[in-house]
């Protein structure tokens, strides 16, 4: 996974069609593959979290070379569909809920005395609209600072409530995750070398 991910950073990093928007949309995934690598040994994640993770890079990677309201396959779905926008920036943000919600779960169940269930749940789902709510106002304080691609960055594409569908897919995302992936997720984590969390489960079950 590191290896492909590579490519594509390469790939991305080439020509973009916007340097500055490149760098603001990528460092999500240059901070989470920093933080992963110096995290690896200490504390590895579950095989469902790491995949996770990269998948969502991939597409933040994609996204940071084409600036995420000009993805050439959601244009051509936009025209096929006649919808009014490309509807990557949307994807992103349901992303932006589905994959992290799993990654605060493990970090919750791993790190505190919490077990599965509905706090646990709830929890998740909070950690990723705060993430969310955080992220937009990064965007808003970017878009002040930088006159230049303020609208690529933002990609607000002429909806005025942008920002509050882009929380909301999140939210959505964060839940739709959970209900999907909790039982191979627990799975996983059962087979990690942690003693206190094989007994959390084991207390559980």
């Amino acid at each position: 996974m590191l290896l492909s991910l590579s490519g594509v950073f390469i790939w991305s990093f080439i020509d973009p069609r916007n340097r500055l928007i490149w760098f603001l949309d990528a460092s999500p995934a240059i901070i989470a593959l920093i933080l992963l690598l110096l995290t690896y040994h200490r504390f590895p994640c579950t095989r469902l979290a790491y995949v996770l993770i990269w998948a969502f890079a991939v597409m933040v990677l994609i996204g940071a070379h084409y600036t995420y309201s000009q993805v050439p396959l959601f244009d051509w779905l936009r025209d096929t569909l006649s919808h009014k926008r490309n509807n990557f920036d949307r994807l992103i943000h349901f992303t932006q809920g589905f994959v992290p919600a799993i990654v605060a779960r493990e970090i919750l169940l791993r790190k505190t005395p919490l077990l599965p269930g509905k706090m646990l749940f709830f929890l998740a789902v909070s950690v990723c609209l705060a993430a969310s709510a955080f992220v937009e106002v990064i965007e808003w304080w970017a878009a002040v600072l930088t006159s230049s691609g303020r609208d690529a960055f933002l990609g607000f594409q002429g909806d005025r409530w942008d920002t509050q569908k882009d929380m909301f897919l999140c939210f959505l995302g964060s839940i739709v995750s959970q209900l999907l992936l909790v039982r191979i997720h627990n799975r996983q984590l059962r087979r990690l070398a942690d003693a206190s969390l094989l007994l959390k489960m084991q207390t559980k079950h």
